[in-house]
């Protein structure tokens, strides 16, 4: 096959050379609700790469994207105890999830990854659209049950931060701490 970016003979979607090139990660911190969140990559960088994510091909394209910045992470993490990982709506659609493969590559010393608990109850999509129609359309997000107190949350990309904000809060009123955020890209 050929890479996606340079079309050079390559074994994988994006070659190694590629991946090194465009996919070492710049993080960026921000805040949102008092909680720090770290992103990889700014949005334009790999705007692309991160619409894929609604085919096939997106599969392929978020594990490469998830090995070079969160499996990274998740291996340099130190933590005085292990915390668990919850991928925001995790909903399996063109048969995979995006968030599911971000929250499996931080599986680690440190990081237990846990699935199926934070799911929105409102199935309209975000992508593209305005901040305004986000407000008048929130997430409604369920938190399903789990022991653990103290989360990660993951997502793939923070633009307005709404999704993340009524993330934290439906953790928070379930009585969970969120020690930080990780996204894959950051729109600032």
């Amino acid at each position: 096959m050929r890479c996606l970016l340079c079309e050079s003979f390559s074994l994988s979607h994006i070659c190694n050379s590629c991946q090194e090139l465009y996919l070492t990660p710049k993080i960026h911190k921000q805040k949102i609700l008092n909680i720090d969140v770290i992103s990889f990559y700014k949005y334009d960088d790999i705007k692309e790469l991160l619409h894929t994510k609604h085919t096939d091909l997106g599969y392929y394209i978020y594990k490469i994207l998830a090995k070079n910045s969160f499996e990274k992470f998740a291996k340099e993490f130190n933590y005085t105890h292990k915390l668990v990982s919850i991928p925001i709506d995790d909903h399996t659609e063109n048969g995979y999830s995006h968030t599911a493969i971000l929250n499996k590559a931080l599986k680690s010393k440190h990081i237990k990854p846990i699935y199926a608990k934070l799911r929105a109850t409102n199935r309209i999509s975000y992508s593209g659209k305005s901040k305004q129609f986000r407000i008048l359309n929130p997430r409604n997000f369920k938190l399903k049950k789990f022991k653990e107190n103290e989360v990660i949350l993951v997502d793939d990309i923070i633009t307005t931060g709404l999704t993340l904000s009524q993330a934290i809060q439906t953790l928070e009123l379930n009585k969970k701490s969120i020690a930080f955020c990780l996204t894959l890209a950051s729109i600032k």
